[in-house]
């Protein structure tokens, strides 16, 4: 009994709140019916205040454009006008907006791998420095004329280095960098101009060769050294040469006697116990003995005499022996 009595009692309250919503609704209606002319107002204005909301959180409509930023306006899919720099205003739904930056833009070109002429295969990465002109055609042309100019630049850089590679050997394509820079940068800007961007410079950061290869240069290098400082060297003995035989041909019979004289006394001094003589020296020794002449060079054959007598007389000793 106590079960069933428990189902009645939940109908009864279900039909209770049954008829009080309906009762709700009647009432509703009536008031509807008796206001609805103010109802009406607030509705309109409720609905137009929700569209409003929607507006303003889906679309932009005021654009707060920055000094260096423009922005190219499409109305129903068309190009219209360009926006900017400060505030822009658009349609919400019928009109839209894409922003281009004018400020100078850095490009890292990943290291590559290209073959040079002779069959080297070298590693060369470079960077690009572009920017897109201030001109509101120019500013609609890097928009409307290429989906990514800075992705375009990029792989026209990578293909004008390698066909630049592929012509130069390895040695070619290290001593000239900086021309081959010059014309990857032309050949860029020569399609660039009609992206409405400048190029302003493309240049190769770091050329990888093979170890082997690089080992090989060094050695190259080492030897071109030795064989320039030898180079140098025979040079500085050619001209030390030359300068001696100029002051010699200067020389009288006299001074270069002297200079002879000279020499023997500095070996008599020494320890040596083999001594060479030229043939006019031995001459010259034989004729000091017994031919007087006049003079200062008279007193010098009298002084240095005895010295050349002695190392002859040291020569013949030794001969005897």
């Amino acid at each position: 009994m106590a079960k069933r009595f428990g189902k009645v009692e939940s109908y009864k309250l279900k039909e209770l709140i049954f008829i009080l919503i309906l009762l709700i609704v009647v009432l509703s209606a009536a008031a509807i019916f008796i206001f609805r002319d103010v109802i009406a107002i607030y509705i309109l204005v409720g609905f137009f205040a929700l569209f409003l909301v929607i507006l303003v959180s889906r679309y932009d409509f005021l654009l707060a454009l920055k000094e260096y930023e423009r922005a190219v306006i499409f109305r129903f899919g068309r190009a219209k006008r360009v926006g900017g720099p400060g505030w822009t205003f658009i349609w919400p739904v019928i009109e839209s907006a894409r922003f281009v930056d004018l400020r100078t833009q850095t490009i890292d070109v990943k290291p590559q791998e290209v073959i040079t002429r002779d069959k080297v295969v070298v590693k060369i990465d470079a960077i690009i420095y572009l920017f897109v002109k201030k001109e509101n055609d120019a500013v609609m042309k890097s928009v409307l004329e290429i989906d990514d100019y800075r992705k375009g630049a990029e792989q026209f850089v990578v293909a004008s280095i390698r066909d630049a590679a592929g012509e130069l050997t390895l040695t070619e394509l290290i001593s000239s960098i900086e021309k081959l820079n010059q014309e990857v940068k032309q050949k860029l800007e020569q399609i660039t101009t009609s992206w409405g961007v400048s190029i302003e410079a493309v240049e190769i950061q770091h050329l990888s060769v093979p170890k082997e290869i690089s080992d090989a240069f060094s050695e190259q290098k080492a030897a071109e050294q030795k064989k320039l400082a030898r180079t140098e060297l025979a040079k500085a003995h050619q001209i030390e040469i030359e300068a001696v035989r100029d002051a010699a041909e200067g020389l009288s019979d006299k001074a270069l006697s002297y200079y002879y004289i000279r020499a023997l006394e500095r070996l008599g001094r020494g320890k040596a116990t083999k001594y060479i003589f030229p043939l006019e020296l031995t001459q010259l020794a034989s004729r000091l003995s017994g031919v007087k002449s006049e003079g200062a060079a008279e007193d010098l054959f009298k002084k240095y005499a005895p010295a050349i007598k002695k190392l002859l007389a040291k020569k013949s000793g030794k001969k005897k022996k």
